[in-house]
């Protein structure tokens, strides 16, 4: 027989546990079932009891209140909106919160506020706000990502976007090379609902900008005013051995090439704008490793600097 435990409680709610039979994969199993003080248990059928608003929640995960995108926050404590479409799915079906439940909604600019789920209707939740709305500006290094991973199959293209914003990319921008020449636009639409999913799950405030496709010669510009460009390269000298010798910097151009590399005259025209040939390793990497490993260089490279600082 198996027995889940459960922690303390928060002071603000009692609550007592109540074993309930499951059948998971032909094991029976006992699970316990938080219910508010006063509420009980009557047949199989599970009545949500009602409750005054609370600073505790018992639907709080680990990583703190489950979070939710709304391109329209509250404007002030009281105030509400309205949760619809794939976020309201989320909210109610695969995690299963209704009234009662705190959340917090972010507008992925910076915008952060605590709410309580109100009203539960068929095909949206309206979300009262229990705070005002903080607005918080974004810190630490932009580095934008220019890689060439449109020809990319199988979810790889998905990876690299989620990766990306998992590890704090300002940006993203697909590269139109002599090798990678044409992304459909379904696949950018895609990519912007990876980069969504992605910046809920690791707690970003500010969502990663997933750019629309561009050629090497429209980027040669921004390499020249840019303060650091770094070139991923095979045979360059390795990127480690690059970083030490670099001031500080808060950013800058990280450039990957498409599968077979860049030719020799992309080559040229970007070290000639500026960019600084780096080495990733004795491997030869597929698109999507290069760009997360020259990535993570950077980042933990200045996240390094800041420290020292």
């Amino acid at each position: 027989m198996i027995h889940s435990s459960i922690g303390p409680m928060p002071a603000s709610i009692y609550a007592y546990a109540t074993f309930r039979p499951l059948n998971i994969f032909g094991f029976q199993v006992l699970s316990k079932r938080l219910l508010p003080t006063g509420a009980s248990e009557t047949g199989s059928t599970n009545k949500r009891t009602s409750l005054s608003f609370s600073t505790a929640s018992a639907n709080k995960p680990r990583g703190g209140l489950p979070r939710f995108y709304s391109e329209v926050l509250p404007t002030g404590k009281d105030k509400i909106v309205r949760i619809e479409g794939d976020e309201f799915w989320h909210m109610t079906k695969a995690l299963r919160l209704g009234v009662q439940d705190r959340v917090e909604l972010f507008n992925a600019r910076g915008g952060l506020v605590e709410g309580v789920v109100l009203r539960v209707e068929r095909s949206s939740a309206e979300i009262v706000a229990l705070e005002e709305p903080l607005l918080l500006t974004p810190t630490g290094v932009q580095w934008h990502v220019f890689a060439a991973f449109g020809t990319l199959k199988g979810g790889r293209a998905d990876w690299l976007i989620e990766k990306c914003t998992e590890l704090g990319a300002s940006s993203v921008t697909p590269l139109l090379t002599e090798r990678s020449t044409l992304i459909s636009e379904n696949r950018v639409d895609r990519w912007q609902r990876v980069m969504l999913a992605a910046t809920k799950q690791c707690q970003r405030l500010h969502q990663m900008v997933v750019k629309t496709p561009t050629r090497i010669e429209c980027i040669l510009p921004q390499i020249e005013t840019s303060s650091i460009s770094f070139l991923a390269m095979a045979e360059a000298k390795p990127i480690v051995e690059v970083l030490p010798k670099m001031d500080k910097k808060d950013g800058g151009l990280l450039i990957v090439g498409p599968e077979g590399d860049f030719t020799d005259k992309e080559v040229r025209a970007l070290t000639e704008a500026g960019a600084i040939p780096v080495g990733l390793g004795p491997c030869r990497l597929r698109v999507e490793t290069a760009t997360i490993a020259l990535l993570a260089a950077a980042m933990l490279w200045d996240d390094a600097q800041h420290i020292d600082t």
